[in-house]
């Protein structure tokens, strides 16, 4: 299982890799004045900031390879100029896989028919 914090994401105008790597995380830590997990805890307490929100999504795009000119102008377009509780769930996905990892494997995938349980018990 990969755990190298990238995710394909489908936001704003299409298709996007998010990824917040060492740096991106520092980082954030420097533009929020708080530690990533305490970002991701105000994220999912609801006492976030809307920094909170803009630079997880703007940092994200960056280090999943968007030039940082790009990522800016798509988050005034789609993050800054929008409610945010529109990008919330978005900024929470992103952090969460920078902290924990992202899975290789989509939750719900059909397993092949020798690894279901039936073919265990034969």
């Amino acid at each position: 299982m990969s755990r190298d914090a990238k995710i394909e994401l489908t936001w704003a105008d299409g298709d996007y890799a998010f990824r917040l790597g060492w740096g991106e995380l520092a980082e954030l830590q420097e533009k929020t004045d708080a530690g990533p997990y305490v970002v991701l805890n105000r994220l999912h307490t609801h006492h976030w900031r809307i920094q909170d929100i803009s630079n997880v999504i703007r940092l994200g795009l960056v280090g999943g390879g968007l030039e940082p000119v790009k990522a800016l102008k798509l988050v005034r377009t789609y993050v800054e100029a929008r409610p945010p509780m529109e990008n919330h769930p978005y900024a929470v996905a992103i952090l969460s896989a920078g902290l924990i990892g992202a899975e290789d494997e989509r939750l719900g995938e059909a397993e092949a028919p020798s690894q279901g349980p039936a073919a265990e018990s034969q």
